[in-house]
């Protein structure tokens, strides 16, 4: 039996029963998704909107529709700032939230390890050492892409620490709480090689570094945008393909092994699409924690451990919430726009603590 979508549901078999009420309630249960799935749509938009809305020049909420749906119905003025300007930040912080919510999503899905994350993992401090090695010596791992030098060392940095991660889980006797723990001394590694390459570089240097660890929407532009998007919706499709699999790696290896599923394959394959989409989007916007971690909690807690509704709801609750901190960065303090960063932070850290506190009386 393969990895694809003509195997029965995992949760289908554990929440409902043949008989008529069996059917009935999973068909309830089916629709309660999708209209939680649709209201984090519907809230999403409204998110974008007041996004668009905020900044030195403010706009109703009406203008800001007009312009999204007949550009050519407002000023050109209008045009060119929401448009040019704001668009890409906007848009940007949706694809990069949605990226980052994902791969924690399916991190902690085949790593079964609710703290399991982009940012726990190591992947986001690897991507940091790559572009600070950029940004204060000016090292370029990739000659022939020097417009993209910054993005490109920290890609291939993170990508690095990926495969490293799952190069030593190979290893005799590692089992899942070792993986987490290799991801958490990476962290701690590339945290002591930040400050090492801080210490050497210049005041200059030191400030572009701080910046962009700090995560930042500001410099998004449409090519970058272009990029991460494509990344995400050539990743999700391959997520989904495997829904029904995930979904059977939450009973256990042993189980997902009984429905046919080869837990060693899948994980390496859905590393390698979430770590492309971790490293893709902390290249472009800096560091951003606790997103991939909360994101997918919020999903899971809304609508539970079913690929179907499950993965397209990380996405969402991501976005949302990188959308709603890109809105918090403009107004917290008038006239100055906060790193996302920091907002993320001050959001996650919070959970974060909570998660650990309660492991033990969580379902993993």
């Amino acid at each position: 039996m393969s990895t694809g979508t003509s195997a029965p549901n995992p949760e289908r078999l554990a929440t409902a029963d043949d008989s008529p009420a069996g059917r009935g309630f999973y068909r309830a249960l089916v629709v309660r998704r999708q209209l939680i799935l649709a209201a984090l749509t519907l809230t999403l938009f409204l998110s974008l909107c007041a996004d668009l809305a905020l900044g030195p020049a403010r706009f109703g909420l009406g203008e800001v529709i007009a312009a999204l749906l007949a550009p050519e119905a407002v000023s050109q003025q209008v045009r060119v700032i929401l448009w040019e300007i704001r668009m890409p930040v906007a848009l940007m912080a949706l694809v990069v939230g949605a990226s980052l919510s994902v791969a924690g999503a399916q991190m902690q899905t085949i790593l079964s390890n609710p703290l399991a994350s982009p940012f726990t993992l190591g992947i986001s401090a690897g991507a940091s050492f790559g572009a600070a090695l950029a940004l204060a010596f000016g090292v370029v791992i990739v000659p022939a892409a020097i417009d993209y030098v910054i993005p490109i060392n920290a890609f291939i940095m993170a990508m690095l620490t990926a495969f490293a991660i799952h190069a030593l889980s190979l290893k005799r006797g590692v089992t899942i709480e070792t993986i987490v723990l290799l991801g958490i001394a990476m962290v701690f590694i590339f945290n002591a090689l930040m400050a090492l390459i801080q210490f050497f570089a210049s005041q200059q240097a030191v400030s572009a570094v701080v910046f962009w660890t700090m995560g930042s929407l500001t410099k998004a532009t449409w090519p970058k945008l272009w990029i991460a998007l494509g990344v995400l919706a050539a990743a999700l499709p391959l997520l989904a393909r495997h829904g029904w699999a995930l979904t059977a790696m939450r009973l256990g290896d042993a189980k997902a092994e009984s429905l046919g599923v080869k837990p060693r394959a899948l994980r390496l394959e859905v590393l390698v699409l979430v770590s492309l989409l971790a490293a893709i989007a902390v290249a472009f916007v800096g560091t951003i924690g606790f997103i991939g971690l909360v994101g997918p909690h919020i999903a899971r807690l809304l609508l539970g451990e079913d690929q179907r509704f499950f993965l397209p709801g990380s996405a969402l609750c991501g976005a949302l919430i990188l959308s709603i901190g890109s809105v918090l960065s403009k107004i917290l303090i008038p006239g100055t726009i906060i790193p996302i960063g920091i907002i993320t932070s001050l959001v996650g850290i919070p959970f974060f603590l909570f998660l650990v506190l309660n492991h033990k009386k969580a379902s993993w």
